[in-house]
This record gives C-alpha cells, structure tokens and sequence, in this order.
C-alpha cells in the first residue's frame, strides 16, 4: 500500500529544504509535490517507509504533519 505523508512549513525556503533532503535520501523526484503558495511539499511513498519520511520532514520543524 501507498501512503500520502504531507508537510506544511513557513517558508519556501523550509520547503526547498526538504525537498533536497528527501532527494538526497533516494525519494524519487516523481514521489514529491511541492506546492510553494500553499508551503506544502507532499511525499508519496509506501506505508513501510512513512517513518523514515517523517522524521525527514521533522528535521525542518514543520508547522503540521498529516
């Protein structure tokens, strides 16, 4: 199965931010939607590596994690 695992974040920058660091951690480019007006990044990954993504959006100190 596939999860959603969604970021919000302050600033473009936390976004960017996030990005290179779930890039850098072999998240395939495709997998990652980044909404920069709203300061959403979205990971589409399977639900065996939700954790990993979580603390990898953590790590940015996200406003919420859904």
């Amino acid at each position: 199965m596939t999860a959603t695992v969604t970021g919000i974040y302050d600033s473009t920058d936390q976004i960017r931010n996030v990005e290179d660091d779930l890039l850098a951690s072999g998240i395939p480019s495709e997998k990652i939607f980044v909404d920069e007006q709203a300061r959403q990044i979205k990971v589409i990954i399977p639900e065996t590596t939700k954790p990993e993504i979580v603390e990898i959006l953590n790590r940015h100190k996200p406003v919420r994690i859904s």
